[in-house]
């Protein structure tokens, strides 16, 4: 049997089975225990987090009056750490060529009715382009496991090709990266590259769940999946993000799992996940959500969210266009920090949209919205959009980076750089209604800041992006 152990960099030793069992059936055990969940609530109250049984008892708590404090409590850290900003980004298929067999993805191996398409660098140009015209600065390449279609030159050629796109005013300041786990080198080269986070689903933290739904290919190998992140981190990058796949396996086993691994993290190189990403199974070509049967409802999805929330104050959280617009405007409030919009989950999808019989998606999505109907709709909650990446190039990254956020100081940067990346899209790119409301936002969000020089200075800022000057940051 494995032991238990965070600082281990053996995956079945920081995911431990036994452990997430034994946590499981203590919160099951406790979950009545009324003056223990009131110290842990308590404790949470401090904003330095929760250990994942901790959480876990949050999460069966069976209380109405505290279930209400639980998501009272979220809102507010989300608000202390985050503000009211939503970062906004958009997925960029790659190629949808795989040689894996994971059952709950369209682009396995042995799908053949699913139109196989990898864009070469003149198409993700003009991708990139259609991309800029909407007016996105933050993209996430995602492309399947072919050593052949998609070799790491060839995601090396398309982050050179993405960042070297320029097209009026518009250009993609950073970009993130969710391709399959690879070796210390191959993730020299990704920082080298000069990307952002890199993102690595775990799809399902049950070893012989993950094993039964990949049952072919590189990704079959859950040890090396699993220990992708410290290589990644090893090898120098800064950011790193994780999440699972919920509705393959037991949303409580799934959720343990998830803060054992920002644990180990925080263990091990004392920075936990940049970012947390919670997508549940959808439907896509090939693809019956209904077929994995640990389908979760929305009231315990919000939980979840809830609970993650408080239990890693720090990180940013993600929740992408497969949640429906009345399910994102519910987890905003509790704990998402970064929203994609506009989205095209098909391999060239920006700048043709596919017929039915055409389909390359990996998933189908419910939030159809435009970027600018998704930032109009963001204004009138009272939400600041944020197109914000000074982070990346100033440095502020790692440990850096969660040091100022733990200490609650990153909105001294974060606020001014949203204000003024807002600006720049109202100029460029939003409807006559949008313009107005983000008008309105920006007025009230300037009061915000704090510093009297700061905001002197973002009021200048302002003026110039009006007159045609772009990219400033603090």
């Amino acid at each position: 049997m494995n032991i238990y152990d965070p600082a281990s960099k053996k995956a079945d030793e920081f995911i431990n089975h036994e452990e997430i069992v034994d946590t499981l059936a203590y919160a099951n055990a406790h979950r009545s225990d009324r003056e223990l969940i009131e110290k842990i609530i308590e404790k949470a109250k401090l904003r330095k987090g929760l250990t994942h049984r901790e959480a876990a008892l949050l999460l069966y708590c069976d209380y109405e009056d505290l279930n209400e404090e639980i998501f009272r409590l979220a809102k507010e850290i989300k608000k202390d750490f985050y503000g009211n900003r939503i970062v906004l980004f958009a997925p960029l298929y790659l190629s949808n060529y795989c040689i894996n067999g994971c059952l709950y993805c369209p682009y396995h191996l042995k799908n053949k009715t699913i139109r196989r398409k990898k864009l070469s660098q003149d198409e993700i140009r003009e991708e990139v382009i259609a991309l800029e015209n909407l007016g996105h600065k933050r993209l996430a390449i995602e492309a399947g496991e072919d050593p052949v279609n998609n070799p790491i030159e060839y995601i090396l050629d398309s982050i050179k090709t993405i960042y070297d796109v320029h097209h009026k005013n518009g250009d993609i300041r950073r970009v993130n990266v969710n391709i399959a786990a690879t070796d210390i080198e191959n993730y020299k080269k990704l920082k080298d590259a000069g990307i952002g986070t890199y993102i690595l689903f775990q799809e399902t933290y049950n070893r012989s769940r993950y094993e039964e739904l990949h049952p072919s290919g590189p990704k079959s190998d859950y040890c090396y999946h699993t220990e992708a992140h410290d290589r990644a981190m090893e090898a120098g990058i800064d950011d790193v993000g994780l999440g699972v796949l919920f509705g393959l396996e037991g949303f409580d086993y799934e959720f343990v799992g998830l803060l054992m691994h920002a644990e180990h993290l925080e263990e091990v190189f004392g920075v936990g996940p940049h970012t947390i990403s919670v997508p549940r199974v959808c439907p896509a070509d090939d693809i019956d959500p209904q077929s994995f049967d640990n389908s979760i409802p929305d009231d315990m999805f919000e939980k979840i969210v809830a609970c993650i929330r408080i239990a890693v104050p720090y990180t940013g959280m993600i929740i992408s266009t497969r949640e429906s617009q009345k399910m994102r405007e519910r987890l905003l409030d509790l704990g998402i920090s970064q929203i994609s919009g506009g989205s095209r989950t098909s391999v060239g999808g920006y700048v043709k949209e596919e017929l039915p019989e055409e389909n390359s998606a990996q998933f189908d999505v419910s939030d159809t919205r435009s970027l600018d109907e998704v930032l109009e709709w963001l204004l009138k909650l009272g939400y600041l959009p944020s197109f914000c990446t000074a982070c990346y190039r100033e440095g502020r990254t790692g440990d850096r980076f969660m040091r100022l956020c733990k200490a609650g100081q990153i909105q001294n940067c974060c606020l001014p750089n949203a204000i003024m990346t807002l600006k720049e899209y109202m100029q460029d790119y939003a409807s006559e209604d949008t313009y107005k409301a983000a008008q309105d936002v920006i007025e009230e969000q300037i009061e915000d800041i704090s510093n009297p020089k700061v905001k002197e200075i973002v009021r200048e800022r302002l003026e110039k992006i009006e007159q045609g000057e772009r990219d400033f940051r603090f």
